[in-house]
């Protein structure tokens, strides 16, 4: 089936770039979800978000599993495991998990990994909804872990890496900016290596880690399923204790150690690309973890200096001096410390130097200036914008309490935390510039077109 992995370039990219209407006042985003949460004897945690009104129901469960959980050796090791999930469980052979919950009238059915959780999901109808707790208990419970599924899975995501990052121009240079290039591998490895993995890993995986793999991290106690829409919140627990309470808790999995993730900086590394055929700058810098209050602020100068048609590096470099064809600024927030990124595409006859230039004057007008009350207006109304649209379906409602919930250990702290992106002045948006957007913080990535043979 296709998978909405998220170590895709496109995702980066919409995500940094996605444009954003202006339309609301200032003021919180009005994004009161009302819920309940438990846990079950064995751990696993339950979050219900009913309402009466919807036709459907989000079945959303997050394992508390990403690349950060990788250790040296055994990269790409949570996102092949993603596609291990649909090999087939005890009641449910290969194929029939997908196809059981497309004949019962399941949407948006997929499975998606980063570097911080891993999430199976699918929007049932809400009489259906016992279907969707039963495969995800099946396969929670009794995965077939097989030598010749790895086999077969690991073929199919070397062949996804050989496409989507190996050749396709400048996704290589993406993820180093994102991932290897900025983190110390010494002093942060669960941050420094992408999320695909490298291609001697992903062949070098026993049956032996599946295995442990399974038995670490897809337990309940590493779990947290959220159920949104149109259900009957007793009938849902009597559901989810019948298929899920009997499934034995595992031993905590081991905890993931980053003592000192950017101590590598600066750094700066040209990467000759095959696929290139337009040089590009990229610039990374050491940043915070989700919650600390720098991130809020961090977020917004995204917003200011690259989200959309009006932001400064989009009105410099491709209107003005139509130096680049495509630009971005953004903050990657992370459970652990994040980074912010700055990029540029030239046009014909810009070389990246050019772009350098003009991505340092800008961000040393914000250090120096600071920013304009109508530009952090701008900046979070759209943020307010993109929050409301992301919670207006029931899916979307149920990554948000996810995140929340894995985040920030609580799904009722979403309403105070969108609060404090209100909160932000521009004296914070100026301090954060100064305090990390510095040369010395950051790593460049140049990608040049290698030259033709």
């Amino acid at each position: 089936m296709s998978r909405a992995s998220a170590h895709l370039l496109p995702a980066v990219v919409a995500l940094l770039a996605a444009a954003g209407s202006a339309a609301a006042q200032p003021g919180p985003a009005q994004v009161d979800v009302p819920f309940e949460q438990y846990t079950l004897p064995n751990g696993l945690r339950v979050v219900l978000a009913p309402d009466p009104t919807s036709p459907v129901v989000a079945v959303n469960l997050w394992y508390d599993v990403g690349s950060r959980n990788e250790r040296a050796g055994r990269t790409g090791f949570a996102h092949l495991f993603e596609h291990m999930m649909f090999e087939g469980s005890e009641n449910a052979p290969k194929g029939q998990h997908s196809e059981l919950l497309r004949e019962a009238g399941a949407t948006n059915l997929n499975a998606s990994t980063n570097e911080d959780r891993t999430n199976y999901y699918q929007v049932v109808p809400p009489h259906r909804l016992n279907l969707a707790l039963w495969l995800e208990a099946d396969r929670m419970r009794s995965l077939n872990v097989r030598a010749e599924q790895l086999r077969n899975q690991q073929e199919i995501v070397k062949e996804e890496r050989r496409l989507r990052v190996d050749n396709a121009p400048y996704t290589g240079s993406f993820l180093r900016a994102l991932f290897g290039g900025v983190y110390d591998a010494e002093g942060c490895f669960p941050y420094a290596h992408d999320i695909i993995g490298s291609m001697e890993d992903l062949g070098a995986a026993e049956l032996s880690d599946v295995q442990e793999f399974f038995r670490t991290y897809y337990a309940p106690n590493n779990a947290t399923l959220t159920l949104v829409g149109g259900f009957d919140p007793a009938s849902a627990r009597q559901m989810v204790e019948e298929y899920f309470g009997s499934i034995p808790a595992a031993a905590p999995a081991p905890p993931v150690v980053c003592e000192n993730p950017f101590r590598g900086l600066p750094r700066r590394e040209s990467v000759e690309d095959r696929n290139a055929t337009l040089p590009a700058f990229l610039a990374s810098y050491g940043a915070v973890q989700a919650g600390h209050p720098d991130s809020y602020a961090l977020e917004l100068l995204g917003i200011v200096l690259g989200g959309g048609e009006s932001s400064r590096l989009n009105q410099r470099l491709v209107k003005d001096e139509r130096a680049a064809s495509a630009v971005f600024a953004g903050a990657q927030i992370r459970r652990g410390p994040g980074v912010f990124v700055t990029y540029a595409l030239a046009n014909q006859g810009v070389d990246a130097a050019r772009l350098e230039a003009l991505i340092g004057e800008e961000v040393a007008k914000v250090r120096d200036r600071g920013i304009t009350a109508a530009e952090l207006s701008r900046a979070k109304n759209r943020f307010r914008a993109q929050t409301i649209r992301a919670m207006e379906t029931a899916m979307g409602r149920a990554e948000a309490l996810q995140r929340y919930a894995l985040f920030f250990r609580d799904p009722g702290a979403m309403k105070a935390d969108l609060a404090r992106y209100d909160a932000v002045t521009r004296e914070d948006v100026q301090r954060v510039a100064r305090q990390y957007l510095t040369d010395q913080n950051r790593a460049v990535i140049v990608t040049v077109p290698a030259p033709k043979s």
